[in-house]
């Protein structure tokens, strides 16, 4: 996880290489998709979106901890050590950011904290003492739906905003 914003990079992207481009990050709604292929890219990636999907082998309170998230909910922590991870504010990052902050702790080191309680938040529901990671676009999200009410409302929204562009150039 670098510096740059998912449109700097889909852009930059786009135009350094001939192969399909694929945007992720901060991708959740038509919108999104619309954005990401005016930049150039040719195919979308979703995380957090089908996280919160009635599918998706997550406990119940992660889902909820992504509606109930602010796009200020989470933060980055891991820059010094190299493993950057986007992560949501609560008892286990204040032990992520002092790992980190650690000049012994490299990224193995942790790594071996971070996957393990990430883990136990999918799988057990502890969003308080667990890591819990997911977009900024999470705030955009307000409702568990199934994968098939999703990829509808995307192709819809996407098509709708297409329709409502206004390009008087």
């Amino acid at each position: 996880m670098g510096e740059a914003t998912t449109f700097t990079l889909t852009r930059q992207a786009a135009l350094a290489v001939s192969i399909p481009v694929i945007s992720a990050g901060g991708i959740a709604d038509g919108n999104g998709i619309v954005a990401a292929f005016a930049l150039g890219a040719e195919g979308v990636q979703l995380g957090t979106r089908f996280v919160a999907s009635e599918e998706a082998p997550i406990h119940e309170n992660y889902k909820q901890a992504i509606l109930n998230a602010s796009d200020t909910a989470t933060f980055v922590s891991g820059r010094r050590s190299g493993g950057p991870i986007r992560i949501e504010r609560n008892n286990a990052s204040q032990k992520h950011v002092a790992l980190d902050e650690n000049p012994e702790t490299d990224m193995n080191t942790l790594e071996k904290f971070t996957l393990p309680s990430l883990i136990k938040a999918a799988r057990d529901g502890d969003t308080e003492n667990e890591i819990v990671t997911y977009g900024q676009i999470a705030s955009i999200i307000h409702e568990i739906k199934s994968v098939k009410q999703i990829i509808e409302e995307l192709f819809h929204e996407a098509e709708e905003v297409l329709g409502n562009l206004k390009l008087d150039l």
